[in-house]
């Protein structure tokens, strides 16, 4: 009987030590799989830091292009609110020089052949003159117009190209 008792403990100490690595193994493995997943965790998270200081630095960049696009489309506003100033200073001049030269193609005279002449003369002087100046205005608004639509046009570039690079 002692045999069998004895044959019985040591298979349940078997049983017991296998069971124990069993167990062992199991916690071993579970506790790998927690530091796999803390790794897989903190590389996400790390990753995600690293995205969104990408994207924050991404639309800082855009941002700071913009503003300068804005800036140097203000400049190009003003040179040439400058260059319209100064055109449009000049034409004064040019259409006060041509009312002067018509006023002045008259032939003051004794001979009425002459005299109708001259009022011809100023006649048409003064048509030119008026011609010219409706000319020169409508030139002026048309540089204004084009000079307006090339700088919005170069902020629209601008702008496009720093949101695509």
């Amino acid at each position: 009987m002692k045999s069998w008792v004895i044959r019985s403990a040591l298979l349940l100490a078997l049983l017991a030590s296998y069971w124990g690595v069993y167990q062992h193994g199991r916690a071993v493995e579970r506790a790998d799989a927690a530091q796999a997943s803390a790794e897989r965790d903190s590389g996400d998270r790390l990753a995600e830091v690293i995205g969104e200081r990408g994207a924050r630095q991404e639309e800082q960049r855009r941002a700071k292009a913009q503003e300068e696009a804005r800036a140097h489309a203000q400049e190009e506003r003003t040179i040439a609110d400058t260059g319209a100033a100064g055109a449009d200073a000049a034409g004064q001049r040019l259409r006060d020089e041509a009312g002067k030269l018509a006023t002045t193609v008259s032939c003051p005279g004794t001979d009425t052949s002459a005299v109708a002449r001259g009022q011809a003369a100023t006649r048409a002087a003064m048509v030119l003159s008026d011609l010219l100046a409706r000319a020169d205005e409508r030139a002026g608004e048309l540089a204004k117009s084009y000079d307006q639509a090339r700088v919005a046009g170069q902020l629209c570039e601008a702008s496009y190209n720093a949101l695509t690079k």
